[in-house]
């Protein structure tokens, strides 16, 4: 038998199924997509129940496949079966490297669950709620209620003007008044 391989310019036959077809290589690089595509559905199957249906590993392992086929292909054999054969075997060691590899390492662990996630740091958001609070406190009653009915208890200004008792204008311009107040007690903006 040749070998097929990059330095044979000749015939390669493959099969598909039974029959074995005559296909003229050309460029070396042309070997790598012809065997992906006769051999590719075989070889994904097998490796699919070696690697447990895990279709990401599964993947990775047809593509390092195809590599070393593309780099021994200088010394493949050309005819089907054997080419067949050499692919699954190369693909059944690199998923028995892989299972030896995840045995040595430590297994992974998802972060997601809610007893192993880290707690995130509240300490800035405890601090900007106690630095409000205290810019709140020292805000006039009349607007501080127009604050908590607006922005904290989550009322429209209609619907702070009519618990509150006062014009929805009332509300609006006391909103704008305490907001100022606010800003200039925290610092976040100058008063014009």
């Amino acid at each position: 038998m040749e070998a097929l391989g990059r330095e044979s310019r000749g015939q390669v036959g493959y099969a598909s199924s039974a029959t074995a077809l005559d296909v003229d290589l050309g460029e070396p690089d042309d070997l790598v997509p012809l065997l992906y595509k006769d051999f590719r559905a075989t070889l994904f199957a097998q490796v699919m129940a070696l690697t447990n249906h895990d279709r990401q590993w599964t993947e990775d392992v047809v593509q390092e496949t195809m590599i070393r086929a593309w780099q021994h292909s200088d010394t493949l054999e050309r005819e089907p079966g054997m080419l067949r054969g050499w692919l699954l075997t190369v693909a059944r060691r690199i998923v028995i490297d892989g299972w030896r590899n995840r045995r040595v390492r430590p297994q992974e662990v998802a972060l997601d669950i809610p007893e192993n996630a880290e707690s995130a740091d509240r300490t800035d958001s405890s601090l900007a709620a106690l630095t409000i609070s205290q810019a709140l406190v020292e805000l006039d009653d009349k607007y501080r209620s127009v604050i908590y009915e607006t922005y904290l208890a989550g009322n429209t200004v209609r619907q702070a003007a009519e618990i509150l008792g006062i014009p929805e204008g009332t509300v609006k311009s006391r909103l704008y008044t305490a907001m100022r107040q606010l800003r200039k007690a925290l610092g976040e903006v100058t008063v014009r």
